[in-house]
């Protein structure tokens, strides 16, 4: 895909993304710009929960010199899927459900190859926050090597009650951390099982911390005292794979 493919910028552009219900990531929008058509705009996101960002117009600017008119669109080139209904699916399959609970993850290269290999390891589902987490683009398709276009994603709007939602459809919740106890490998997956994964930078929010069920760590024997996240994805996931394939 066309990186420029990616954004649709103008006022009335914008309006009919909107209106014609296109999956769309985000909304750029000028500071201290008063139009009428702007007014629509976030009225119409806010109807539809989209998340606006109000931005210098040097912001805008570097993502296009064209006339933009104080407003940039980011269209998803996924559709996001409910994950409810996926839950449902794989217990109505007899499959004990795998999901993949992304936090301030912001990198969309990361989050590709994240992408990757939850393709690889049949992840159900990989859970991003509606605000705060990675863009999702022509880059993120590119680095998940298509993997973006197999796996579900779901969009929602608080990580903390979508976890407490995964806990009472019955799955084990399971923290990556480096600053956990426990090792990844002294735990049971063959539950139900949704695994959380925060930033090298941030980590996991303390929120979502205490709502584990487990907090685990990645046995580090060398100077370094932290993986890439994708790096740390492979392993917890292929660990996993390993006691469900024994």
């Amino acid at each position: 895909m066309n990186k420029k493919k990616d954004i649709i910028f103008g006022t009335r552009p914008v309006i009919e993304a909107l209106n014609s219900r296109k999956t769309i990531e985000k909304i750029f929008i000028q500071k201290n710009i008063i139009k009428e058509t702007i007014q629509e705009i976030k009225f119409l996101a806010s109807k539809q929960k989209i998340n606006i960002s109000l931005v210098p117009k040097e912001k805008l600017n570097r993502v296009t010199r064209k006339n933009h008119q104080g407003v940039i669109c980011y269209i998803s080139p996924i559709p996001y899927q409910p994950l409810d209904e996926i839950i449902q699916r794989c217990y109505e399959n007899g499959k004990d459900p795998i999901v993949l609970i992304l936090d301030r993850i912001t990198d969309t290269r990361n989050f590709g190859a994240i992408t990757r290999v939850a393709e690889a390891a049949q992840v159900d589902a990989i859970i991003i926050p509606n605000k705060g987490g990675a863009l999702i683009t022509s880059d993120a398709i590119k680095t998940s090597a298509g993997a973006l276009n197999y796996v579900s994603v779901c969009k929602v709007k608080s990580l903390k009650n979508t976890v407490n939602q995964l806990k009472e459809s019955g799955l084990n919740i399971v923290s990556c951390n480096e600053k956990a106890k426990d090792s990844i490998f002294s735990i049971d997956y063959l539950t139900p099982t949704a695994i959380i994964l925060g930033s090298e930078k941030n980590g996991i929010s303390s929120s979502l911390l205490n709502l584990s069920d487990n907090k685990v760590k990645i046995p580090m024997y060398g100077k370094i005292d932290s993986l890439n996240v994708s790096t740390s994805t492979s392993i917890i996931l292929y660990e996993l794979i390993r006691q469900r394939t024994k």
